[in-house]
């Protein structure tokens, strides 16, 4: 399998691992204790209000018969009510919402006229289900209507003002916990399927990075192992002892190779810009390239260190597999607080397309890097078939980052 379709393989893998498994809810779990519990109080409150209308119901004497009615009436309304205060109920269609409202409108309204006001609880639920199912623009004005409209129930019996009042404000205040618990309870679930959903996504960016970086890591090393094994083979018949240098050299790639696909997994892995330059010099001088190298780059973070030497072994694998080139020039110079590396080659094979930085290829995986540390990527070819890379960043990003930030002053002096 190639690096690039390494890429696509780990994100098909990780898109297919974001699917719930039957019986489990958007959040991974089969039953979350969070949304359930929310859902257990939800209940537990509209069943106290609905005791509370039954005991003043009961305690009006109307007879076994009437509190069957009103107990039949109440189980009714609860079974609405339960409808009205699931998840997403508000987005059903509109002439389900009118028939449901419109059923508890009657249920809520008729026994009025035998319960009289202590029934007026139920007004509570209903002022709730306004606000559950209908837009704010409606659902608000109705809401108040029907708070007003408590005022009457105890008027006609010959009350007092403030019983019409009482029954008023209960009213209002029963609709808004009822709207309340149901909009907190729909939070919570939703917080809770978020919360899956981010574990999910922290899964797939660790294996991308898990792919991005051994593509990055090992497409160099099997890059320079190649081409010094290619080496070693012309060297073999004419200079041995030569060739046992380029040996060892490639028992030296091997085993940092090694090293560095298991750092990889860990996520530990730091690299030094001049020390992938000394690399990249040994490795160009051995390829028969006359590189010239300009190092200048100061004091910079770990993390921009980091991502321009991973940007220069990028560049260096590219110039192997995909020029002919005989001369190289690489600059890594700082100004002004930036720091800037160049790589440029001659050679470039007329045929290959370089491709975009979106593409998922290696310099597309350096250019969100790059973007990470406030930086940019820019490739360009010119009609003599020279190819130029050129990677910017400022030396300490403001941005913060996973990895160790501390600065890392580079010695080396420049080449001649």
């Amino acid at each position: 399998m190639s690096p690039h379709n390494g890429l696509r393989h780990a994100a098909a893998e990780a898109a297919e691992s974001t699917e719930p498994a039957d019986g489990e809810t958007e959040s991974g779990l089969p039953d979350a204790p969070a949304p359930r519990l929310a859902r257990v109080i939800l209940m537990a409150a509209l069943l106290s209000f609905l005791l509370i209308t039954m005991l003043n119901v009961l305690s009006a004497g109307l007879g076994t018969g009437m509190n069957l009615v009103a107990l039949a009436c109440l189980a009714a309304i609860f079974t609405l009510q339960l409808r009205h205060s699931r998840p997403k109920a508000h987005r059903a269609p509109w002439r389900w919402k009118a028939a449901a409202l419109g059923v508890q409108a009657l249920l809520t309204y008729l026994p009025l006229l035998v319960f009289q006001a202590e029934w007026g609880g139920m007004a509570g639920f209903f002022a709730g289900s306004l606000l559950l199912l209908l837009p704010p623009r409606l659902a608000w004005p109705l809401y108040a209507v029907v708070g007003l409209s408590m005022l009457l129930p105890p008027a006609l019996e010959g009350r007092s003002v403030l019983d019409s009042v009482y029954l008023c404000q209960s009213t209002l205040l029963t609709g808004l916990i009822v709207f309340g618990l149901t909009r907190l309870a729909d939070l919570v679930h939703v917080l809770h399927d978020t919360r899956g959903q981010l574990a999910r996504m922290a899964v797939t960016k660790e294996r991308l990075r898990f792919a991005r970086d051994l593509h990055d890591l090992l497409g160099y090393s099997l890059s320079a192992i190649t081409l010094k094994s290619e080496l070693i083979h012309r060297l073999v018949p004419a200079h041995p002892q030569r060739a046992l240098a380029e040996i060892r050299d490639v028992l030296a790639i091997s085993r940092q190779s090694l090293a560095d696909v298991r750092t990889v997994a860990s996520g530990l892995r730091d690299m030094s810009l001049a020390e992938e330059i000394t690399t990249a010099e040994g490795l160009l001088t051995a390829a028969e390239v006359d590189i010239r190298v300009t190092l200048r780059p100061g004091t910079m973070s770990q993390q921009v260190n980091t991502v321009l030497a991973a940007v220069l072994r990028e560049a260096v694998t590219n110039l192997l597999r995909h020029s002919k080139a005989d001369s190289c020039v690489i600059e890594a110079v700082q100004h002004e607080g930036r720091v800037r590396l160049l790589v440029e080659n001659n050679g470039v094979d007329p045929d290959y397309r370089d491709p975009s930085a979106h593409s998922g290829s290696g310099l597309g995986n350096l250019a969100t890097r790059m973007r990470e540390i406030s930086g940019e990527l820019s490739t360009d070819r010119d009609p003599a078939d020279t190819f130029r890379l050129v990677a910017e960043a400022p030396a300490f990003p403001e941005r913060p980052w996973s990895g160790a930030d501390t600065a890392v002053p580079t010695t080396r002096k420049p080449a001649a």
